[in-house]
């Protein structure tokens, strides 16, 4: 409907992602061992009962796992807790012993899988063979055997949450929303970019010219857009009719930029300056001139790029650095100090010149916040806020795709959408 009235021109996708906070209790191993145990079992005995009889023999307590919740122990006793992690492993262990080679389906299927994982994410075997639990959180760990789908994720260093990704597409020209979708807390920002951005790799832009035709934000072909066009040519008129795709520093990598480029494509998204330990300098303040292959360092020193077969090279400095005047606010490596260049580095020093330029910056502040506002209407007006209502990523993103809908709907009435033989925008 936005599209027919011409509301939304599809110039600009503005991308983020806001957390959603699951629906259940984050649980600890003894709880989620004795949990997936537990519903293995139970599964088992609705639909394969003579392997009920099996599992259930091959497990050694004999609480008959009924009970919901934590096991009987005496929490104040580290050993009496270390025997209790080793005896839920190893009933966790013989379920699936008993159940090697078996042909499952549906939930049994599924019961299978997370009793796997939750047998093996926390716990490791001590040189006495006993399991403990490991100090150090997996990389992909299941927090709930109630929702297994749900992960620990964070949105900055300091600020974490357990759940899901909302990630969200908007045209800042209408404020509607355009594409939404829903991962895993712990999954990056850009890796919903291809489904928000309805991106196709038969419909990439390939090493050859492309005459007269390119992608647009939906996908479509339309005229007159050269996509052999260097990087360097970002100003140019041609650049300028590519839709833009805009985010902040997540969505600022150099393969992300590649591929979006692929797909006809500008990126507006802030590279974050480098960093280095102990305020020493960056890579930032450094000179690389990729023409002449040369780097040149804040005191002036120069040192050639030695390229390697993967493409990438080094710079390195080596006995420049012991008779340089700056050494102690460069480098404390006694070799020396060494840039790395990057296979993508021209990508991403010709994003970094682009967002110096006065235009771009004040495109971006005035575009890029109109995501978050919307994000802003997604977690407030609606009813829930950030919590999710239901269990399971496909649940979560329906219920997802109805808030926006909603949304939108509201911002078209704002506009004066209305139908006579087409939808339009009502003008005063």
């Amino acid at each position: 409907m936005a599209r027919e009235s011409g509301v939304m021109r599809d110039r600009v996708r503005v991308l983020d992602s806001t957390p959603i906070y699951d629906a259940v209790s984050t649980q600890d191993t003894i709880t989620q061992l004795r949990a997936a145990i537990r519903k293995m079992l139970a599964v088992l005995r609705l639909d394969y009962p003579v392997l009920a009889v099996a599992a259930r023999a091959a497990c050694s307590r004999d609480d008959e796992y009924v009970s919901p919740g934590r096991p009987p122990c005496d929490w104040d006793d580290r050993e009496a807790k270390e025997l209790l992690v080793d005896a839920l492993v190893r009933d966790a262990l013989a379920v699936l012993e008993v159940l090697d080679g078996e042909v499952m389906s549906g939930g049994a299927a599924d019961a299978v899988d997370l009793l796997a994982v939750v047998a093996g994410q926390d716990v490791v075997m001590g040189d006495d063979g006993r399991f403990r639990i490991v100090r150090a959180v997996a990389r992909d760990r299941v927090i709930s055997t109630v929702d297994p789908q749900a992960r620990h994720g964070h949105k900055s260093r300091s600020r974490r949450f357990d759940g899901y990704k909302g990630h969200v597409s908007a045209d800042p020209d209408s404020e509607i929303i355009d594409n939404v979708t829903v991962t895993p807390a712990n999954i990056a920002d850009q890796a919903a970019v291809d489904e928000l951005l309805n991106l196709d790799d038969d419909t990439a832009a390939t090493d050859e010219t492309i005459d007269d035709e390119t992608i647009d934000g939906n996908g479509t072909a339309t005229d007159n857009i050269d996509e052999t066009a260097d990087i360097s040519d970002c100003d140019s008129g041609d650049a300028d009719r590519k839709p833009v795709a805009m985010g902040d520093s997540a969505y600022a990598g150099a393969e992300l930029r590649e591929r979006l480029e692929k797909h006809g494509y500008r990126v507006k998204a802030k590279v974050p300056p480098a960093s280095n330990r102990d305020g020493l300098f960056s890579k930032d303040d450094f000179t690389i001139d990729l023409e002449t292959e040369t780097v040149w360092c804040p005191a002036e020193f120069d040192t050639p790029i030695r390229r390697h077969p993967d493409g990438t090279g080094t710079a390195s400095f080596g006995d420049m650095c012991h008779r340089c005047p700056l050494r102690e606010r460069c480098t404390t490596a006694t070799a020396g100090r060494t840039i790395n260049i990057s296979v993508h580095e021209a990508r991403m020093q010709q994003a970094k010149t682009e967002q110096a330029n006065p235009d771009w910056k004040a495109d971006y502040r005035a575009t890029r916040p109109k995501i978050e506002r919307k994000i802003g209407h997604l977690t407030r007006r609606l009813h829930g806020g950030r919590r999710a209502r239901c269990r399971g990523t496909a649940r979560v993103l329906t219920d997802f795709i109805t808030r926006a809908a909603a949304i939108n709907l509201q911002r078209l009435a704002t506009l004066g959408l209305h139908h006579d033989t087409t939808w339009t925008i009502a003008t005063t």
